[in-house]
């Protein structure tokens, strides 16, 4: 089969030109022939913002609720680690009963030694269960944790490689690398840690205010008075933290492209001497996070010391009160010593209340901007009755083609075209006139707006996305090496090639003799986008 090849001179330029208007280039006699038209340009560097970026209208109960099913896989997991929490949490309980009833009330009262090293022996246990079930948990959770950020991680990615070039046309790299990177942390540490510390602090503060219950209802009672409070301040901060967090994010997001790309760019700025204007730019967004940063740790600063205060307060009470109780008589010292450490188990998850509601906006914040890209279509894709494209002869028609970039701003309309097999077409034009979109349209990295791409007289559409861009050889305007040995480079996209392969195509190239002289020839390994090579040898 011959092997298609479009080849395409570019269109880097801004939008300027008119359109093409409607016409027809034919091949006569053999001879190829060319047409000059109009157009607009990709809006490459016209870079628009994902929906996150601007003001989300998603409710974040619903992106928590879309963070939570990344746990479904691992329900098993989750219910251990549960089962492990609450048998923690039986064996705390019942050391500080045998602390509180049995040592004090009854060992100490009675005088009795040989009691008293049996209580001591089964503290000792209980404590030993207590931290074996802990341990348990926070392995089970770590891995879980890792186990959902790889998944996300992953999931991401496939959607990203997925998407069309219109996507990476109004997109920042450096946006879209802080959303798997930096968000997809923030998601990890919650969902691993958060939650299941979430749920520990819930069954201790129910199984714990139930016990105070049975040892001293008045007192019970002066502890419960503060928790609607806790509640109230509890949603406060959250509906104050949200926003915030989510701007922080991404602000973030914001010096991580200026970063990006004045690393990458970096022979650019430095040949137009531009350092000083782009580290005012990089101070400028470096200010913008700060200023972020230092609202939200003033949100936590007003409201994490209420959530903290408000359970000691109550333990102050409960001290004074339950001390003139002990002294009544009303109490025992026993009870009185069992109450207090049930509420000490109490007062720290209530006290880390505040940071746990700080922890959940800040994941359901970075939650709300992966959520973003997940959630954006895959608008060029094989159709379900997509064919792959069998062996022809390379013949390219554009029929009755119109396409934009933008809605309302034309590159091409009515465009008819016929290429037929064999022949060598040059596009000509002015900048910005479309011959690149046109050379991007027969492989699909676009679809047309209306019209048909024809090869060999079948719809590209109608073919996979495979077998199609398999089929055509394409030299771009801006060479791209992947960090890796020149032999995989050479091979990508055809990794089953042999060694003589690879290097008839450097011959073809005229690059095999270079390549010999490079210090391990074809395994030598080129850095990020062959910075190591010349452009010629790229």
């Amino acid at each position: 089969m011959r092997r298609r090849a479009l080849r395409a001179a570019g269109d880097a330029g801004r939008p300027t030109p008119p359109p093409l208007g409607r016409q027809r280039l034919a091949q006569r006699s053999g001879k190829p022939q060319a047409t000059r038209g109009g157009g607009c340009a990709s809006p490459r560097g016209v870079v628009g913002r994902l929906p996150s970026e601007a003001v989300s209208a998603v409710p974040y109960r619903r992106t928590f609720a879309r963070l939570l099913s990344f746990l479904r896989p691992y329900k098993r997991g989750v219910a251990v680690s549960i089962v492990l929490a609450v048998g923690s949490q039986a064996a705390q309980i019942a050391l500080i009963w045998v602390t509180g009833r049995d040592v004090i009330d009854r060992a100490l009262d009675d005088h009795d030694p040989h009691r008293l090293w049996i209580y001591v022996g089964a503290i000792a246990a209980l404590g030993f269960v207590s931290a074996v079930f802990m341990l348990g948990r926070r392995l089970i959770s770590g891995k879980q944790a890792l186990d959902v950020e790889m998944d996300m991680r992953q999931g991401l990615y496939s959607h990203l490689v997925r998407l069309s070039f219109g996507f990476y046309d109004r997109h920042q790299t450096g946006q879209l690398m802080s959303r798997a990177t930096v968000d997809l942390q923030g998601v990890r540490f919650f969902l691993g840690y958060g939650l299941i510390f979430f749920f520990q602090n819930l069954l201790t503060v129910a199984s714990v205010t139930v016990v105070l219950f049975f040892f001293e209802w008045r007192l019970a009672f002066v502890v419960l008075a503060v928790m609607p409070f806790l509640v109230a301040i509890a949603y406060r901060y959250s509906h104050v933290a949200h926003p915030t967090l989510r701007d922080v994010q991404q602000k973030l997001a914001d010096v991580a492209t200026v970063a990006e790309e004045n690393i990458v760019g970096v022979h650019v700025v430095k040949a137009f001497a531009q350092e000083p204007a782009e580290e005012a730019k990089f101070r400028g967004r470096n200010e913008a996070l700060f200023g972020q940063t230092l609202r939200a740790n003033r949100q936590r600063a007003m409201y994490v010391p209420l959530l903290s205060f408000l359970p000691l307060l109550a333990q102050a009470a409960v001290l004074l009160v339950g001390a003139r109780m002990v002294a009544r008589g009303s109490l025992s010292a026993g009870s009185f010593v069992a109450f207090n450490l049930y509420l000490a188990m109490l007062v720290t998850p209530l006290r880390s209340l505040g940071m746990w509601v700080g922890q959940a906006q800040r994941a359901t914040a970075s939650g709300e901007r992966i959520f973003q890209v997940l959630d954006e279509p895959e608008d060029v894709s094989d159709r379900p009755e997509a064919r792959d494209l069998p062996p022809g002869e390379g013949a390219i028609r554009f029929e009755d083609v119109s396409f934009s970039y933008l809605p309302g701003r034309p590159v091409l309309e009515h465009l008819d075209l016929a290429l037929d097999a064999g022949t060598t077409v040059a596009l000509i034009g002015h900048t910005g006139a479309g011959k690149t979109t046109l050379a991007s349209l027969v492989p699909r990295f676009y679809d047309v707006d209306s019209g048909r791409v024809l090869v060999d007289g079948i719809d590209v559409r109608d073919v996979t996305l495979a077998s199609l861009r398999s089929s055509i050889g394409a030299i771009t305007q801006d060479p791209f090496l992947f960090s890796t040995t020149v032999r995989e480079n050479i091979s990508f996209g055809r990794p089953e090639l042999s060694d003589e392969e690879v290097e008839r195509v450097a011959q073809l190239a005229q690059a095999h003799e270079f390549v010999e002289r490079l210090p391990q020839g074809y395994e030598t390994v080129i850095g990020e986008r062959g910075i190591t090579l010349s452009g010629g040898q790229r």
